[in-house]
């Protein structure tokens, strides 16, 4: 995912959703160091503040510690609640969506999960 592509979220946020998804793809799993503050900022042509402010959320939350003069690690435990918080936001806010525009397209969910859609 590129930072680069328009988009309606801030940029934080959606730095957030990289560092995120990054986690839940286990690219980092608990104990990981995470890419510095610069080194990311350099990566997603994002300016180091804001990717201090998506850090800082994160630490926030619990999902990350930071050992000063060493790095930022994902925290233990993390990968499971960030997978848990995921899933309830996906259940609550999207998959309303996608079944409303499923029904209005005329898209039976039993259908799509044996894949006889064509």
């Amino acid at each position: 995912m590129t930072l680069r592509a328009p988009h309606e979220k801030p940029v934080y946020v959606r730095l957030r959703e990289v560092i995120a998804d990054a986690i839940l793809a286990g690219r980092y799993a608990d104990g990981d160091p995470l890419p510095s503050v610069r080194a990311l900022a350099a990566e997603e042509g994002a300016n180091p503040l804001t990717v201090a402010k998506a850090y800082q959320g994160f630490q926030d939350d619990g999902l990350i510690l930071v050992k000063r003069g060493v790095g930022m690690f994902v925290a233990p435990g993390a990968g499971a609640r960030l997978r848990s918080t995921e899933r309830d936001q996906f259940i609550k806010l999207e998959w309303p969506l996608i079944t409303a525009r499923m029904t209005q397209l005329g898209i039976d969910p039993a259908h799509l999960l044996s894949g006889e859609l064509a």
